[in-house]
């Protein structure tokens, strides 16, 4: 969190239930609050991405991300396959956007339509970055990132259970500088 916090670009080996989530999530509000918006923002155009393998953890980083930005002015949408398309781009469409947790392809579909511009992001989250490699995602997360602004105009974040060759080859191309956080499953304590 000190590193987030500071602005720095991480890649994290950490298990479910270690508090990733709630690190990015507390370094994209406190970053927003540091640095309010632009004037003259778009609609569609969030200032955090997050990008998660699965309908499930995108909607669960949604949830936590509503939960711990209860008292804080910041609207978030959770952008996901399989169900709500037009609700999902209403919100888009229609709002000023601060956080958009999703999976690939739905964001893909957005950005192709022109409902969804990523050219502002300021931070960039990268969640089971490995399950994204296994999925097959990578071209896709290629492109959306390639939507982002270059790697030193943006924080970015990679997190993956594990940190292997290949998902430290993607960190290489998308982090500047980052600092690696290792939290070995033995180390957590989840008992209460």
């Amino acid at each position: 969190l000190p590193h987030v916090l500071a602005g720095m670009d991480a890649a994290g080996r950490a298990q479910t239930g270690t508090g990733k989530t709630a690190a990015f999530l507390i370094g994209i509000f406190t970053h927003f609050i540091r640095n309010p918006p632009a004037a003259g923002r778009r609609n569609g155009t969030p200032r955090a991405l997050i990008l998660s393998p699965t309908r499930e953890l995108a909607l669960q980083i949604g949830r936590d991300a509503d939960d711990l930005g209860k008292y804080c002015p910041f609207k978030i949408v959770t952008v996901y396959g399989g169900a709500e398309y037009e609700k999902q781009q209403r919100a888009l469409k229609h709002e000023l956007v601060d956080v958009v947790a999703a999976t690939p392809g739905r964001l893909l579909d957005f950005k192709r339509s022109g409902v969804l511009d990523l050219k502002s992001v300021e931070i960039l989250v990268i969640d089971e970055a490995d399950r994204m490699l296994d999925m097959g995602f990578i071209p896709d997360v290629s492109s959306i990132i390639r939507s982002t602004p270059p790697k030193e105009r943006r924080q970015t974040m990679l997190f993956s259970a594990t940190l292997t060759d290949d998902v430290m080859r993607l960190a290489s191309q998308w982090l500047k500088n980052p600092v690696k956080v290792d939290i070995a499953p033995e180390q957590v304590a989840v008992d209460s």
